[in-house]
């Protein structure tokens, strides 16, 4: 398995709908790592970790969900960060 790192802005109707929950929920039962960050302009920025289907299974479970709503999302693959080994929420932008 190759493991990827993604940096993800997600716009759309995606705070205040369970967004960080459900990213963390779903990141743990599907085995990435990463962080997710509300952030004050009202999007929610992630950094995941893992396979590429490991990462689509992840975004799948995002658009699914009955209250997030993505409208569009930016996208930039980076270096990987070997020392990670969870995912949660980072703190520092808008809660």
């Amino acid at each position: 398995m190759k493991k990827i790192r993604k940096h993800i802005c997600f716009h759309g109707r995606v705070q205040g709908v369970g967004f960080r929950y459900t990213a963390i929920t779903a990141a743990e039962s599907i085995g990435v790592t990463g962080w997710v960050k509300n952030e004050r302009d009202g999007t929610v920025t992630m950094e995941i970790q893992g396979s590429e289907e490991q990462i689509d299974h992840v975004l799948q479970i995002l658009n699914e969900d009955r209250y997030i709503r993505i409208r569009s999302m930016d996208v930039q693959t980076i270096p990987v960060d070997e020392s990670e080994k969870d995912f949660g929420v980072k703190f520092g932008g808008w809660f």
